[in-house]
């Protein structure tokens, strides 16, 4: 009859090799902006994106300051942030309150366009955290930074964060 140690040794082993058999749904590829405060509101954070296998990508949003049972609207925009009434360009899944996180898979605009990792990383464009999607308090945004190629250019220090369009 064995001994406990060397079954719990066998049971390790095995294991491991079924962890190692595991492939990642992610290339390795990420890249991460910052999100600055944007109101009166002390909530600020990081968006991160990550490339999936097949091209895609997950959208991770990461705030401090949130809290209580609210949904806060995410939203991409085309455009450096400062730009009023920059358009929509796909609406990403809200921030919970009580986490302060957000994750969308990503894989078209709101218009149905494709988009891929590469893209993603490439485009002239804003992440917008806002308190509400209704009435008075969607005008408020909470938190944002320019992202992709547009996360590299303009503005050093606080920046001016365009109000959104309303429809």
């Amino acid at each position: 009859m064995k001994s406990w140690v060397e079954v719990l040794a066998i049971i390790l082993a095995l294991s491991g090799c079924q962890e190692s058999q595991t492939v990642s749904d992610f290339t390795g590829n990420e890249v991460t902006y910052a999100l600055q405060q944007a109101s009166d509101y002390n909530v600020s954070g990081i968006v991160t994106f990550k490339e999936k296998r097949d091209g895609s990508s997950i959208i991770l949003v990461d705030l401090q300051g949130t809290d209580g049972n609210v949904k806060l609207p995410v939203h991409l925009h085309m455009g450096d942030i400062s730009a009023p009434d920059a358009e929509i360009a796909a609406l990403l899944n809200p921030v919970i309150g009580t986490t302060g996180r957000s994750e969308t898979h990503l894989v078209q605009f709101a218009d149905e366009t494709k988009l891929n990792y590469s893209d993603l990383i490439k485009l002239e464009a804003s992440i917008k955290i806002h308190l509400s999607d209704i009435g008075p308090e969607r005008d408020i945004i909470l938190a944002g930074g320019n992202i992709g190629a547009l996360s590299t250019k303009g503005t050093y220090g606080r920046i001016g964060i365009g109000v959104c369009k309303s429809e």
